[in-house]
């Protein structure tokens, strides 16, 4: 497997936030669609506006997206940012991702989507979230990302080139087919095949996406780790797994009824053939993304899933199970 894009910071290099003063020039992706984000877009823009020295503004963030990844070179508004801002949901900030994939960017995220596990700064406290970032006290949670490669046995002998993944790559069956059938290898080692709707291969970062809703576990978004998620799997006895993140991993579609495909985030679907396989490894460059300091994981779990027992918060139980004083300044962590 070619190794993958050339990237500014190696393979045991952490990515560090902006430190004070540091962000020269700044641009903001906002997902326009939603009437929201466009209400809110003059009112960031202008506040930027006398806080750092060039702000500048993509409204349409998959559309720019889509644009850098069928050309690497097509032209970032102002030049390569210090920090990137998005207005918008989870798939927003995966559509960053995307766009800055062989040369990551600092990516604050304003949650302005319906579940919002990523964009950790909440859309009323877009004032002081942003500020804390460029005084210099941001969190960075660097993410885990895939690097992929799919050989197949078609005619040009070739797949694309690269793929990469914040959140997952997910092979599956076509909506009307039957049960498709995979082999999991480690390395060297056969592990098992599967048979069934598919198999989710997820970072940390999207074991709360898909895996999740298939019965994966949920791990910490700091850490580093595969896992592997079948879909509706006909043997009962396949469960979720958990893989070393220096694994190389290979899948191979071994039977299939007719349509399979592999989407990467949700968003890149390439077709696969009987034959074909896909190897998965750890990207040697983590996506860092920014936290609010003091920002904790499990609030925020507990925010999203209603841990609680209810989706409305409730102060007296929030108090009764509190786990002790609040991290400090960039002690936290976000999912």
């Amino acid at each position: 497997m070619p190794a993958p894009p050339a990237a500014s910071k190696g393979l045991n290099e952490e990515p560090q936030a902006p430190a004070a003063g540091a962000v020269k020039t700044l641009l903001v992706l906002a997902d326009c669609t939603k009437q929201h984000v466009r209400e809110l877009l003059p009112k960031i823009t202008g506040w930027l506006g006398g806080r750092v020295a060039e702000v500048h503004v993509e409204t349409d963030v998959v559309g720019f997206s889509r644009a850098r990844e069928k050309d690497p070179s097509h032209p970032i508004p102002g030049g390569p940012p210090d920090l990137v801002v998005v207005l918008g949901g989870d798939g927003s900030i995966l559509s960053a991702a995307r766009a800055f994939k062989d040369d990551p960017v600092p990516t604050l995220g304003i949650n302005l989507g319906r579940v919002g596990f990523l964009a950790t700064v909440e859309v009323h406290d877009w004032e002081q979230g942003i500020s804390e970032v460029l005084d210099g006290r941001g969190v960075v949670e660097p993410r885990m990302r895939f690097a992929a490669q799919i050989h197949t046995k078609r005619a040009d002998g070739r797949g694309p080139a690269s793929l990469v993944a914040l959140n997952d790559l997910v092979l599956t069956r076509g909506a009307l087919q039957g049960m498709v059938s995979v082999s999991l290898r480690v390395g060297h080692s056969w592990v098992s095949d599967y048979r069934g709707d598919g198999l989710i291969l997820a970072t940390p970062t999207g074991s709360t996406a898909h895996s999740l809703a298939a019965g994966g576990p949920i791990l910490a978004p700091s850490m580093r780790g595969v896992v592997v998620t079948p879909i509706c799997p006909h043997a009962l006895s396949h469960r979720p797994l958990v893989l070393h993140p220096d694994s190389e991993i290979t899948v191979e579609v071994v039977r299939a009824a007719g349509l399979v495909s592999l989407a990467v985030d949700g968003h890149g679907f390439y077709p696969l053939d009987v034959g074909d396989t896909v190897t998965v490894r750890r990207h040697p460059v983590a996506y860092p993304l920014l936290a609010r300091p003091g920002s904790h994981p499990w609030q925020r779990l507990r925010d999203r899933l209603g841990w609680r027992g209810s989706f409305t918060p409730d102060s007296d139980i929030e108090v009764a199970h509190s786990e002790g004083e609040a991290p400090g300044p960039g002690q936290g962590e976000v999912l």
